[in-house]
């Protein structure tokens, strides 16, 4: 494969230090042209040579100016040299400390560009180091996941599939397919020397084995999801039972209009909170109850929405008064769910009736006051402890977090488990490799051993500027 040479910046716009990243055939040689040293500005009538950085040494760092067109300094730089193939890419690589002020990066940027190099796409960088066999597109996805981890645990599982977790559990499995396709294709060609006799009952082990590996994938998908998203979590109750006043406490800040009107949110409030190691994507709901109001209406329909897609639920009641009929629409709405009760305004007089709300909602109770704080660190630790130790929990064991590996592996498990029905229907041995090959090449999906251009396209597009 022959590529261009291309440049982005591959740091944050505004910080401290400025990173310009070049890469391909021509990144010395267009370094080299913007770069002078400390000496060489000393006595401009000296010739500078722009093959300057192609004598160096790889992984050297290099002091010196990059130059204006007029030869006139731009900035003082550090510059990182790391040739083929010892560097992210595969290809020489050139990275350019600058300083980081956004307009001075740009400039240090087009200066790059002018020397004929093109400016990188979304993640073109680590594109090239998947096509250049650095990396698989497994491990590729996980630098991403990485870069928008939101807290250790999702970085944590990000680390482990850049590691290789994923892509070596995934490839044990494909050549355990691609071996037993390999045997009985040699069986029927050299019968005398390969036997068949048995082994269907044999590979029929073998494939239930290797579904039985991949379920497990399967049947911990939504944790691996959570563990590399976070939470979805939904506070859900009637108007001004306290949800808004529990938002603002849990980000420790007055994000959401508190008042003692009901219905004051009418639009959904979204935000990231972290308890301890546990990210939670917070969403403040408006009040579910019976409105002619058409904005307050659609506000109550979106909360409807957003508890169908919450992996986990804060209700919370007003304990001060009995339960109405607008607590019963949205007890209906819970009873699938999995989430916990906050018994607000424990600090008035109680008028609710516990028993009735535990027979309707079999959920954990905590009494709760917004105006005390009373019960905030129950909360958390209720939360912690649910995800940490109880159903939904993380562990060392591989995980799944992409939609597009976990539906690979179902299409995969869908085909072996065809390639069994065959032989449980006493077909011929051959008719077994067509469902074979079909899961192997499902399961090549995920490292990128049998993805499609398109594929491979679609993915890196998601990935930011620079890398």
């Amino acid at each position: 494969m022959e590529f261009d040479t291309i440049a982005g910046i591959a740091s944050g716009m505004g910080g401290g230090i400025g990173i310009i990243r070049i890469s391909g055939p021509d990144a010395l040689k267009a370094a080299g042209a913007i770069f002078r040293t400390k000496k060489y500005l000393k006595d401009p009538k000296k010739e500078w040579n722009q093959a300057y950085f192609e004598k160096k040494e790889t992984h050297t760092i290099h002091y010196g100016m990059i130059v204006n067109e007029d030869g006139s300094m731009l900035d003082e730089v550090m510059v990182l040299l790391m040739k083929a193939p010892r560097s992210y890419t595969c290809e020489d690589v050139v990275e350019i400390d600058s300083h980081g002020g956004p307009f001075l990066v740009q400039k240090i940027l087009k200066r790059i560009l002018h020397q004929g190099v093109r400016l990188a796409e979304p993640g073109e960088f680590t594109k090239r180091a998947f096509l250049n066999g650095r990396i698989d597109l497994a491990q590729a996805e996980a630098v991403m996941k990485m870069i928008s981890s939101k807290g250790e645990f999702a970085l944590e599982s990000a680390t482990k599939q850049l590691e290789g977790r994923v892509s070596g559990y995934i490839e044990e499995i494909r050549q355990e397919i691609l071996h037993n396709m390999g045997y009985i294709e040699a069986a029927l060609d050299d019968p005398e020397h390969y036997e068949l006799d048995g082994f269907s009952e044999k590979l029929y082990d073998i494939l239930q084995k290797e579904c039985n590996r991949l379920h497990e994938l399967l049947d911990n998908f939504e944790n691996g999801r959570m563990k590399s998203e976070g939470i979805n979590t939904v506070i859900v109750g009637k108007p001004n039972a306290g949800k808004s006043s529990l938002m603002n406490l849990l980000l420790d800040e007055e994000r959401a209009i508190v008042t003692n009107i009901a219905g004051t949110t009418r639009d959904i409030l979204e935000e990231t909170v972290h308890i301890g190691n546990i990210v939670l994507n917070l969403v403040d709901t408006a009040g579910i109850h019976d409105t002619e109001d058409i904005v307050e209406h659609m506000g109550v329909e979106k909360a409807k929405e957003y508890l169908g897609q919450a992996d986990f639920i804060i209700y919370v009641v007003d304990a001060s008064i009995p339960l109405d009929e607008a607590d019963h629409k949205i007890i209906e709405l819970l009873s699938d769910k999995k989430g916990v009760i906050l018994k607000n305004k424990s600090d008035l007089e109680k008028n609710l009736d516990d028993k009735e709300l535990e027979q309707k909602l079999h959920w954990d109770c905590i009494d709760f006051s917004s105006k005390t704080t009373k019960g905030l660190s129950k909360l958390e630790k209720y939360i912690t402890d649910s995800f940490l130790e109880g159903n939904i929990s993380y562990n060392d064991q591989i995980y799944l977090t992409s939609v597009r590996h976990r539906d690979a592996v179902e299409k995969a498990v869908v085909s072996l488990k065809r390639t069994m029905q065959t032989i449980e229907d006493g077909m011929p041995e051959d008719l077994f490799i067509i469902d074979m090959m079909d899961a192997y090449e499902k399961l090549g999906l995920i490292n990128g051993k049998t993805a499609s251009e398109d594929l491979v396209n679609k993915i890196f597009k998601e990935f930011c500027m620079g890398k």
